[in-house]
Formats: C-alpha cells, structure tokens, sequence
C-alpha cells in the first residue's frame, strides 16, 4: 500500500478504547471506567453522542435489510464491528437468506474474544482478528476466503463508524478502492462517518486523541470520495445524514432533527 505498518491497539483498561465507548452508548457492558468517562467527556463537546451511536445502529439495520432482503445479497463483510450487540449483521441478513455468510473483522483481541465466543455455533460467520488498515492482509487470510467467495458472489463491505479512526497517513480512500476492487461486480459499500464540524472537531481533538483510535472527522466532499474512488455509484437516497437513510415508518430518528446529526451514510454498488 505504500504506507507505514498500523499499530495494535493498547489492550486493558488504563487507556478508552472508541469500541467499548461505542458499547456504553449502545447501552452495552463491555466497557470500564476509563471508557464511561471518556464517552461522557464526548458527549459533554458534542451533545447527543449517545444518540448518534444509536441512530448509526439503526442505520446498519436498515442497510443490511436493503441488501439482503431487496438485492439478494449474500455476502457481508462488517470491518471495525466493535463489541457484539442487538441486530448485529449475520442475524438481520439470515431473516432472509437463511445461508448468509459473514466475516466479521476487528483489530481489537479482546472485541474479537467476545465474538468468537457469540458465534461459535455458526459456521456460517466468522470473526478475524485483522485491521481494516491493512486490506491486502485481510484478502489473503484464510480464514475469509475459506468463507466467502469475492470472485463469483457479491459481497456487501461495511464500513460502519470505522473509516472516521483511520487517519489520512493509512491512505484511507485507497484502502477502500482496494477491498472493492477484489469484490464481484454488483457488490455493495456501506458507510456510515463523522461529519466535519465544529463540534465534531473538537470532540475529536479533546478526547479522541487519548484513545485508542484518534478520531478523524471528513467534510461531505471526502466521505464521498469513498465512493467516488472506488467506482461505485450511490444507490438512492445518496448521502445523507445517517436516520435520513431510507427511515421506516415511525422512525424516532428523524423526529429529533436529523440535521443536527454530524453523521453522514450511503449505500454504493459496484458496476455490473
């Protein structure tokens, strides 16, 4: 790739780590003190955090649907997954193909314990203890391709809150191209990132910074790039603010002014 090695991330409870933030706002367990006080300190800079978190949730719901249950899709790779939760992937895509593969990827040991232990009874999905950062490492681990099969069935890639905790100096866009270039045609990329603001900069620079992944926020023009750059073109309603992504009927998101919410998504296929 042309780039310096990523690091591993520092495992323990002495430093945040953004995926057990990511959990406690969800509502999870798996995180400790550390990461409690670093989410409030967020959520101190940019109101509503816990809110983003949950709405992003619904988001990756809503588009794992779209795929499975309208495109047929069979195939779903979710890089960055974090901690286990409610609707994960490989059960909303198996309500309607009840042999949907996934490979859920992370670079965190301790994220992929817990998801090992979770899907132990499936054969059908897999968690890789593989960085995002490093997509030819991820293409050639066995354990992915003795899976999925890029070359011959599509695969919907999902980068769901995980490109924003992949700093520029890792050639994030071309990390991207590179994944979907080895997909089939007719494949998907799903994308959910922080938008450039004044709150969102200063949530990244205050608290971020200290742990485990610094925060990277990107204006509209660099979130779509991740389309643009790989070929793909956005299916409707392009990108959005994330509940403004195709909503359901009732859906509480949007009813607490979607707009206000520094978090963008979109859905890209892939050339037939």
């Amino acid at each position: 790739m042309g780039h310096r090695r990523a690091p591993r991330p520092p495992v323990g409870a002495s430093m945040p780590n953004v995926a057990r933030m990511y959990d406690f706002w969800l509502g999870g367990r798996d995180f400790y003190q550390v990461d409690r006080e670093a989410a409030e300190q967020v959520e101190a800079v940019l109101p509503g955090t816990k809110r983003y978190a949950r709405a992003n949730r619904a988001f990756l719901g809503r588009a794992v649907r779209f795929l499975a249950g309208e495109q047929g899709i069979g195939q779903f790779v979710d890089f960055g997954t974090g901690y286990p939760s409610m609707g994960n992937v490989h059960e909303v895509a198996q309500e309607f193909i009840p042999d949907a593969r996934t490979v859920y990827c992370d670079y965190d040991p301790t994220v992929c314990v817990h998801g090992r232990a979770l899907l132990a009874t499936d054969p059908l999905t897999q968690m890789v203890e593989t960085d995002l950062r490093e997509p030819v490492e991820f293409l050639e681990h066995p354990v992915v391709n003795a899976l999925l099969d890029f070359e011959r069935r599509r695969t919907a890639v999902l980068y769901v809150a995980s490109l924003h905790f992949v700093a520029e100096e890792y050639g994030p866009h071309e990390i991207v191209k590179t994944v979907m270039d080895a997909m089939a045609p007719g494949s998907f990329l799903v994308v959910s990132h922080a938008l450039e603001s004044a709150e969102t900069l200063a949530a990244a620079g205050s608290v971020y910074e200290r742990a485990s992944a610094p925060g990277v926020v990107r204006s509209a023009e660099e979130i779509e790039r991740f389309f643009t750059h790989a070929g793909l073109e956005l299916v409707d309603p392009g990108l959005v603010r994330v509940p403004l992504w195709r909503p359901e009927p009732g859906d509480r998101f949007c009813e607490v002014d979607a707009e206000n919410m520094h978090f963008l998504a979109g859905v890209g296929r892939k050339a037939w």
